[in-house]
């Protein structure tokens, strides 16, 4: 009887699991070597360990990971089309923003390429997560708060969802990044998916 039982709570809670999420979807995050693995074992980094946490939710949600080392909004700009085009996503993440910020390229240019990209997405169906970045005050404290406000200002004037610092409870941290002091290790992946997880959740489940 018991062991009845369980099965059934087993079944239910699975089913609940799957049925919190509606129909399957595909996920594309655009970003830079944050999110490209870059210094890591393959399958260590936020995006990896996203996939990891859909599956075992047993989430029908397809993650396409087309985040490239380097990149700028400027080339994220101009491989969104193409990258819509084929994979079609319900949910674009776009993490890019920081290597604009630590060659100190103007913020009014690399605001301009966000809400290009956010305009985009979203014409083709999808919502859009911005994933917003502080930078070291290399520039100067006024270039890195207008580089840190660009974020939020897309994410309101645009109407998509913002996860507000992606590097949270890390950036602080000398211990969680590798010898160059820019990219995170494997450690510190897990927090960076804690702090884009609760902004992006509730897209996932969205119809």
């Amino acid at each position: 009887m018991w062991m009845g039982l369980a099965m059934l709570l087993l079944c239910c809670s699975a089913a609940s699991a799957a049925s919190a999420y509606s129909a399957p979807k595909t996920l594309l995050v655009v970003g830079d070597s944050l999110s490209a693995e870059y210094g890591l074992t393959r399958g260590a980094g936020w995006v990896a360990l996203l996939e990891r946490r859909l599956q075992a939710q047993k989430a029908d949600i397809r993650i396409v990971n087309a985040s490239v080392s380097g990149e700028t909004t400027s080339g994220g700009r101009t491989r969104l089309p193409a990258l819509l085009a084929k994979h079609r996503p319900d949910i674009v993440v776009i993490e890019l923003g920081a290597n604009d910020g630590l060659r100190g390229l103007p913020v009014a240019a690399a605001e301009i390429n966000l809400r290009a990209m956010t305009k985009t997405a979203q014409a083709s169906g999808a919502r859009v997560l911005l994933v917003g970045m502080r930078i070291p005050p290399n520039y100067g404290r006024d270039y890195s708060e207008k580089f840190f406000a660009m974020f939020r200002t897309v994410s309101r004037d645009e109407k998509a969802d913002l996860a507000p610092f992606m590097l949270n409870g890390v950036a602080e941290k000398a211990e969680m990044f590798q010898a160059d002091r820019l990219h995170p290790l494997a450690s510190a992946h897990p927090i960076i998916l804690g702090n884009i997880w609760p902004h992006l959740q509730p897209l996932l489940k969205a119809k």
